[in-house]
């Protein structure tokens, strides 16, 4: 969640406790879930009116995202066509041994 482990919510949670006290805490998540949730209600009605102009409009918002994304699969799908791994891995695995013979007698003499 957001990059923070336990032990750093633990101590985030008990600076918060030292700052605000134990009876300030529960108000706080109750203001906290207020904007929340009047956040959340602001971008789906934000949301709905780009969806209502664009269907005014003659869009489709649905079909056209849905064309992105079957460009983009059809994107994926040639690029793993192109670049086989199967292809990457012969010369790398040449320039390896070739690499290892030259460096060998190097590292027996060490």
């Amino acid at each position: 969640m957001f990059g923070i482990g336990g032990g750093e919510l633990l101590l985030i949670l008990v600076v918060i406790l030292m700052l605000f006290g134990s009876d300030k805490i529960p108000e706080i998540a109750r203001t906290l879930g207020k904007g929340m949730a009047q956040l959340k209600h602001a971008t789906n009605e934000i949301k709905h009116e780009i969806q209502k102009g664009a269907e005014e409009n003659g869009l489709d918002i649905k079909t056209m995202t849905g064309g992105i994304q079957e460009e983009i699969a059809q994107a994926k799908e040639s690029m793993n066509n192109t670049l086989n791994p199967v292809e990457l891995q012969n010369p790398v695995t040449e320039i390896k041994e070739e690499f290892e013979n030259l460096s060998g007698p190097i590292k027996r003499q060490m």
